[in-house]
């Protein structure tokens, strides 16, 4: 029998003159003559927890201990994080930290899961239900009916009941993000301003433009109308490739293009930032700090292929299209006395997203 969305009453069932219209004309009947009948739910079936309390306190034990072990997985992870650094750089040390750190996050996780899972299968109530859908504000009655379902819900979960099994749940929940606090606060340099240190880079005054990788100075000679490189301060290279290489790269990294002239549409007070047309440009998206690493000649755009920000070289690489906030800094470039392109100063704002900006 249909039931209607206000109220669950019952709705009236076709008249027999809709019947005997379908008999006649079986064709567009409405009402099938062989409709399938509901079977209905089959008898249900009580579960061993439910008959036997030895069996349901074993499960509530079995519950409470994986949560007990979660929370021992959670902090294992944050004190293997600590006892096997990696900062040596050596690959061996980095294959314990991972493993000992993954071990413990997944035993965090899986833990919290699995415990879930039991609790629901073996002491939560199993009987079956028929949620009836209804508008989007119910009546007074069936707002009422859904404070009292909640209510019922606690007491056949038995969440408000079974404190040891709740307290456990809330603290393995409190612990398994504590490994993903101290991993990302290891990311950030240790005794040092963070938001200091990406406010400069490499880029100093007299600093030549290199070629990336190689590290060889670039003369304004070797760019060609509508050419892109990639360049890194001279000298970078010489930090090989230890301790400090990545992030000096990384805050530094420029592209430089060759533009008409006439087609740069500069601000008076970058007038002299550029030279005969060459412009450079901070590498990394405002954006999330992904590479900004295609240049179309014919349009003067640069693309970031992560997140498809655009950027307009001809107009100091403003935002054209896509998320990011601000344009791309500008390099202060020059030549020096043998025709070699150098900075004339560091990034005049801070590279890469517009997080640093604010601060």
């Amino acid at each position: 029998m249909a039931q209607d969305d206000n109220g669950g009453k019952d709705i009236t069932a076709a008249d027999s003159s809709g019947l005997a219209h379908a008999e006649e004309s079986a064709g567009l009947a409405v009402i099938t003559r062989d409709a399938l009948t509901d079977p209905g739910l089959p008898p249900h079936r009580a579960r061993i927890t439910d008959v036997d309390p030895k069996a349901e306190k074993r499960a509530e034990r079995t519950v409470y201990t994986l949560f007990y072990l979660s929370i021992v997985g959670s902090i294992w992870a944050v004190a293997a994080y600590m006892l096997f650094p990696m900062e040596s750089n050596n690959v061996g040390d980095v294959r314990l930290n991972n493993m000992f750190v993954g071990l413990g996050i997944t035993l965090g996780l899986l833990a919290i899961g699995i415990g879930a899972v039991h609790w629901a299968k073996a002491l939560m109530s199993d009987k079956e239900g028929i949620d009836v859908r209804h508008t989007t504000r119910g009546t007074e009655e069936t707002r009422a009916r859904a404070v009292e379902i909640f209510q019922e819900a606690n007491e056949e979960s038995g969440f408000g009941r079974r404190t040891l099994i709740r307290n456990t749940l809330i603290g393995a929940l409190v612990a398994f993000p504590l490994p993903a606090v101290v991993l990302f606060r290891g990311l950030a340099p240790q005794g040092e301003n963070p938001v200091e240190l990406l406010s400069h880079t490499m880029w100093a005054k007299g600093t030549r433009l290199a070629s990336d990788p190689s590290g060889a100075p670039i003369k304004a000679s070797d760019v060609t109308l509508g050419s892109a490189f990639h360049v890194i301060p001279e000298g970078l290279t010489d930090l090989g490739h230890g301790e400090g290489y990545l992030e000096e790269k990384a805050k530094a990294v420029v592209l430089l293009m060759r533009l008409k002239p006439e087609d740069l549409h500069e601000l008076p007070e970058r007038a002299g930032w550029s030279y005969d047309g060459i412009v450079a440009y901070s590498k990394i998206c405002t954006h999330v700090g992904c590479p900004v690493a295609l240049y179309e000649q014919q349009t003067h755009h640069l693309l970031c292929p992560c997140h498809q920000s655009q950027f307009d070289v001809s107009n100091h690489c403003e935002v054209i299209f896509g998320p990011a906030a601000r344009a791309l800094p500008q390099l202060p470039i020059a030549v020096d006395d043998e025709g070699y392109l150098i900075a004339q100063s560091d990034f005049t704002e801070p590279v890469g997203p517009s997080f640093w900006e604010r601060h």
